[in-house]
C-alpha cells in the first residue's frame, strides 16, 4: 500500500507541509509585530529622552547665553557629552554664531544600514533659550543631535532574540500538531484505503470495511459506516443509475413539454430519412409549422394556457399523421416541424400542408376559455431546395418567418428569392422601428358614402408611410410587419389619436361626421385597449358615436371570449364597431351573432369582379341579405364603376366607398371634396 503513491503526495506530509509553513509564517509575522511595535516604543525613548535631557540644561544654557558666558556654554556643553548617545551639542546666540560647541562621528557599525533605515542615523533637536521674565525675548538656541546607534544595537539584539524564539515555538507547535493530525486521522485513513483496496467490485457487499478501534463514534465511524451502507447498496444505484441514464437520454432527445422529438434529435432523424429518401429516388418535404401571434396569447391568457395550447397541437400531430410516413418535432417556442416522407410529387405536400391548416385551426379549450388560432406554415423539398439537412430545416424557417409577414393562416413553398426577400424585409423591419419617431407616417381619409341619399356621412382614417429612400411603402406590406413586431401598438395609437383629433376639428368648423379606424389583433389583446380609446375620445371632446373601429374577423377569433368582451365594452359607451373584410375569415354565422357590432365591410375582392364573376357576386349578395337579417349596415369597399355603384344600390347596401367616388385624401383635399360633393349633390337635386 505504501509504494502506491509517492510520499510527497501522502496526506500525512501535506498536512506537515502545511502545518509548518502556516505556523512557521504566522510565527514570523507576530514576532515582525512585536518587532514593529518594539521599533515604535525605542523610537518614542529616544525622542522623550531628548526632551528630558535639553530641558535640564535649558536653564544653564539660557544664563550662559544671556551672560555671554563662553566658559558655562562650553560646561554645558561637556555635560551633554557624558552621555554616549550625544553627537554634537551647540549654544549658539540668535545670529547663529556659537557659544560652545562639540561634536564626535558616528558610531560605525555593520548592522548600521539596517537600523538606520528605521531609526535614521541621528536625532535633530533644537530649542528657543528665553527667560521667564521675558518669554517674549529669544537669546539664542540650544541644539542637540543624537546618534542612534548605541540605542538601536540594543533594539536589534533585542529583535533577533524576539524573532529566532518566535518561529522556535512555531515550529515545536507545528510538529506538536502533526503528531495529533496523523494519529487522529492520517494513520485512520490509511487503514481505510487499505480496507477499500480489498473491496471485490463486482460483489461490494462481500467485504466491508473494518471498523476503527476508538473511532466508531466520531466522523470516521461515520464515514466507515456509511460506506459500508454504499457498497450494500451499489447494485441497487447500478441499476437506478442504468434507468436514470435512459431518462436523460430521452429527455436530451424529446420535448419535455410536448414529448416530441426535440430540434437536435431530428437533425438525426432528418439526415437518416433524407438518406432513405435519396435511396428510393423520392421527394421529402419539410414543414416549419408556426403558431399565429402566440406572444400575444401567452400575455392574455398567461403561459399556462400557452402550454396546453402547445401540448394539445403535439397530440394532434401525434393522432392525425402516422409515425411510418411523418416525423413530428417541435423546434422551440411555437414552431413545429413535421416531415413527410416517400413523397412522388410536389402537390401531395401541398395536400399535406392544407391538412395541417386544418389541424391547427381548430379552436382550442383551455377550462377557462375557448382560444381560436391559426398556424403559418413554410414548406422545402429535398432535394429540389437543398441537399443539407441544416439549409433544408433553415429554409422551412425561412420560409414560415416570410409568409407571416404577408399574411396569416397560410403555406407558402421554398423559392430561391426567400433569402433575398428575408434580408429586404429586415432591412424595411429595421427602418419601421424608428419611422414613428421620425414622423414618416400620415393619415389619409377616404369617404363613405350613404348609397340612400348621396351623402359623405364619414370617413376611413388610413395610415400611409413614406419612406425617405423608398418612397410611398404600401401598407399591405409594413403592417404586417408591425403586428409581427409588436410595434403596431403604438402606431395604432398614434392612427386613434391623430383620427379623433381631425374629426374633431372637422366638428369644429361645421363638417361632424364619422370617422372609422383598424384595430389589429395585437391592439385589440392589449388589457388597457379600451381605456386608451376612451380617453382619446375624452382628450379630443370627440362624442363615440363619432368614432367606428374596424375589426377583422380573424382578429377577433384569435382570442374570441376576451374580444368579444371589450367589443361589448365599446358598444357600451356608444362607439360603433364595424366587421372588415366580412367573407374572407371564419364568416360563422354563430361568432357573429355573439359580436356586438353595427355594420358589415364587403370586402374589394368581391366588389371588385361584381357582375363579371358569377360566385363573387353571388357572396355579395349573401352579405347584404345578411346584413338585411341581423339589421346590420353593410358597407362596400373597393367600388370603382358606375355599374359596381348602380347594383350594390339597388341591391339594398347601404353605404359604400372606393374610387368612383374618391381615392383616399389628405385632410385639406378631404375637406374641399366634401363641399364640392355636396355642392354638386345639391346642384343634381335641383
Amino acid at each position: 500500500m505504501k509504494s502506491t503513491f509517492q510520499i510527497e503526495h501522502r496526506l500525512g506530509y501535506r498536512i506537515l507541509r502545511w502545518v509548518l509553513s502556516i505556523a512557521l509564517v504566522s510565527g514570523a509575522l507576530l514576532s515582525a509585530a512585536q518587532i514593529v511595535i518594539d521599533a515604535r516604543r525605542v523610537s518614542s525613548e529616544l525622542d522623550t529622552q531628548a526632551e528630558q535631557t535639553m530641558a535640564l540644561v535649558r536653564e544653564a544654557a539660557t544664563q550662559a547665553v544671556f551672560s555671554i558666558d563662553d566658559e558655562l556654554a562650553q560646561q554645558v556643553v561637556d555635560g551633554l557629552f557624558e552621555q554616549g548617545s550625544v553627537r554634537f551639542a551647540n549654544i549658539s546666540h540668535p545670529d547663529g554664531e556659537p557659544l560652545g560647541q562639540q561634536a564626535r562621528p558616528l558610531a560605525n557599525a555593520p548592522y548600521r544600514q539596517l537600523t538606520d533605515s528605521i531609526f535614521r542615523a541621528e536625532r535633530s533637536y533644537r530649542i528657543a533659550l528665553t527667560r521667564s521674565e521675558d518669554p517674549n525675548i529669544v537669546y539664542g538656541h540650544l541644539e542637540v543631535r543624537y546618534d542612534t546607534g548605541p540605542t538601536a544595537a540594543s533594539w536589534l539584539e533585542r529583535a533577533t532574540l524576539t524573532f529566532g524564539s518566535g518561529l522556535a515555538r512555531a515550529t515545536i507547535l507545528a510538529l506538536v500538531l502533526f503528531m495529533v493530525y496523523h494519529l487522529l486521522l492520517t494513520k485512520p485513513l490509511l487503514k481505510i484505503i487499505d480496507s477499500l483496496t480489498k473491496v471485490d467490485p463486482a460483489f461490494p457487499d462481500n467485504r466491508l470495511i473494518t471498523p476503527l478501534k476508538g473511532h466508531k463514534q466520531d466522523e470516521l465511524g461515520l464515514w466507515v459506516n456509511a460506506t459500508n451502507n454504499l457498497l450494500v447498496a451499489i447494485s441497487d444505484s447500478q441499476k437506478k443509475q442504468r434507468e436514470a441514464e435512459e431518462r436523460v437520454s430521452r429527455l436530451s432527445r424529446y420535448d419535455q413539454l410536448t414529448g416530441l422529438p426535440s430540434r437536435d434529435y431530428l437533425l438525426g432523424l432528418l439526415g437518416a430519412a433524407m438518406e432513405e429518401t435519396r435511396r428510393k429516388n423520392k421527394i421529402l418535404s419539410v414543414f416549419c409549422c408556426g403558431i399565429d401571434d402566440f406572444k400575444s396569447i401567452n400575455d392574455q391568457f398567461g403561459y399556462e394556457s400557452g402550454d396546453l395550447i402547445l401540448q394539445n397541437i403535439a397530440d394532434r400531430l401525434e393522432e392525425s399523421l402516422p409515425g411510418s410516413q411523418f416525423l413530428k418535432a417541435r423546434l422551440g417556442s411555437d414552431q413545429f416541424v413535421v416531415i413527410e416522407k416517400d413523397l412522388d410529387n410536389d402537390y401531395q405536400a401541398t395536400i399535406t400542408a392544407e391538412k395541417l391548416l386544418h389541424l391547427f385551426s381548430k379552436p382550442i379549450s383551455t377550462g377557462e376559455h375557448t382560444i381560436g388560432i391559426t398556424a403559418t406554415i413554410g414548406v422545402a423539398l429535398f432535394p429540389d431546395d437543398a441537399e443539407q439537412l441544416d439549409r433544408l430545416l433553415h429554409f422551412a424557417e425561412q420560409t414560415m418567418t416570410l409568409a407571416k409577414t404577408g399574411s396569416r393562416n397560410c403555406f407558402q413553398f421554398y423559392v430561391a428569392s426567400v433569402d433575398q426577400e428575408m434580408r429586404e424585409r429586415k432591412r424595411l423591419e429595421k427602418d419601421l422601428a424608428g419611422a414613428l419617431d421620425k414622423a414618416q407616417f400620415h393619415l389619409v381619409y377616404q369617404p363613405q358614402i350613404s348609397l340612400e341619399n348621396g351623402r359623405i356621412i364619414g370617413a376611413e382614417a388610413l395610415l400611409r408611410w413614406e419612406h425617405p429612400e423608398r418612397g410611398l411603402v404600401p401598407p399591405d406590406l409594413f403592417i404586417p410587419l408591425a403586428e409581427l413586431s409588436g410595434s403596431i401598438v403604438d402606431i395604432g395609437r398614434w392612427v386613434l389619436d391623430q383620427a379623433c383629433h381631425q374629426a374633431a376639428q372637422w366638428a369644429s368648423e361645421g363638417m361632424p361626421m364619422r370617422i372609422a379606424v383598424n384595430l389589429s389583433a395585437v391592439q385589440l389583446r392589449q388589457h388597457d385597449i379600451v381605456e386608451t380609446v376612451l380617453e382619446t375620445l375624452e382628450r379630443h371632446q370627440l362624442p363615440a358615436n363619432r368614432l367606428e373601429l374596424e375589426v377583422t374577423e380573424t382578429t377577433v377569433m384569435t382570442n374570441l371570449e376576451d374580444a368579444i368582451a371589450k367589443l361589448h365594452r365599446f358598444k357600451r359607451k356608444g362607439i360603433q364597431i364595424a366587421v372588415d373584410d366580412f367573407g374572407t375569415g371564419y364568416s360563422s354565422l354563430t361568432y357573429l351573432k355573439r359580436m356586438p357590432v353595427q355594420h358589415l365591410k364587403i370586402d374589394k375582392q368581391f366588389v371588385r369582379d361584381l357582375l363579371i364573376n358569377e360566385e363573387d357576386t353571388r357572396i355579395a349578395n349573401t352579405i347584404i341579405d345578411l346584413g338585411k337579417s341581423l339589421n346590420l349596415s353593410v358597407i362596400a369597399e373597393g367600388v370603382e364603376t358606375p355599374e359596381q355603384e348602380h347594383y350594390l344600390r339597388q341591391r339594398g347596401c347601404q353605404l359604400a366607398q372606393g374610387y368612383f367616388f374618391s381615392k383616399p385624401l389628405q385632410s385639406q383635399e378631404f375637406e374641399s371634396f366634401v363641399v364640392k360633393f355636396h355642392d354638386k349633390m345639391i346642384e343634381n337635386n335641383a
